[in-house]
């Protein structure tokens, strides 16, 4: 397979916006524990979790840090670093290996564990089709240190506009899983996550628009004219 066919690039493509879901996923899932690890007695159904408030205080940094880690090896997926598959792998890894302690804490201490479940969900997915580029006729085509950021740019400008939707949305997809007597405790942060949110999108809009391009257009347009 040719580094440069399209199907190639498709695959590049999927696997760099899978990333970037994964990353962001992972991220928000350690910042959403917060509520867990530092106020377990507030809420009825975390009450079982107070002994092991040290561990969740953990979960919480590891989520972050991991979340960080995937999005950093989104970044150099983009770039075409030589390093971002393994970088990935590692982050993929180490988050399915803490996401999966978490889990089962979870369901031995309080008999269930949503929403880890969907971020470890998301990352098996992921991890599963990263492995599944290392098939060698697949990988001599995928092998993002051939690839370069012109080529990933529409990628790269899809995983931040699907960062910056996740990140508008989070507290509705969640509500089912935090909402207590009638109050969604994932509503949080809101003019944050708006901000980020919408930054993102825009940011990722803007790599799919050339500034050289628009302003060569416009440019023309005034010679036409």
């Amino acid at each position: 397979m040719s580094t440069n066919s399209f199907f190639a690039k498709f695959l590049r493509f999927i696997g760099i916006v899978l990333m970037a879901l994964t990353g962001g996923f992972t991220l928000l899932g350690g910042i959403g524990t917060i509520c867990a690890a530092l106020f377990p007695a507030k809420y009825e159904s975390m009450t079982a979790l107070a002994p092991f408030q040290w561990l969740y205080i953990l979960f919480v940094f590891a989520g972050i840090a991991i979340g960080i880690w995937g999005i950093w090896a989104t970044v150099k997926l983009v770039k075409g670093a030589a390093d971002s598959y393994l970088m990935s792998i590692q982050a993929l890894i180490a988050g399915m290996l803490v996401g999966g302690l978490h889990i089962y804490m979870s369901r031995m201490l309080r008999g269930k564990s949503m929403p880890v479940d969907a971020v470890v969900y998301t990352t098996v997915l992921t991890l599963a089709v990263f492995l599944l580029f290392k098939i060698p006729f697949i990988w001599q085509g995928v092998n993002f240190s051939k690839g370069d950021v012109k080529s990933n740019k529409p990628a790269g400008g899809a995983a931040l506009t699907v960062l910056g939707v996740m990140t508008l949305t989070i507290q509705y997809f969640m509500a089912s899983t935090h909402t207590w007597d009638g109050v969604n405790y994932a509503d949080v942060f809101n003019t944050s996550l708006t901000l980020v949110g919408a930054g993102l999108i825009l940011c990722g809009a803007g790599l799919f628009v050339s500034w050289e391009n628009v302003w060569g257009r416009a440019r023309r347009l005034q010679v036409q004219q």
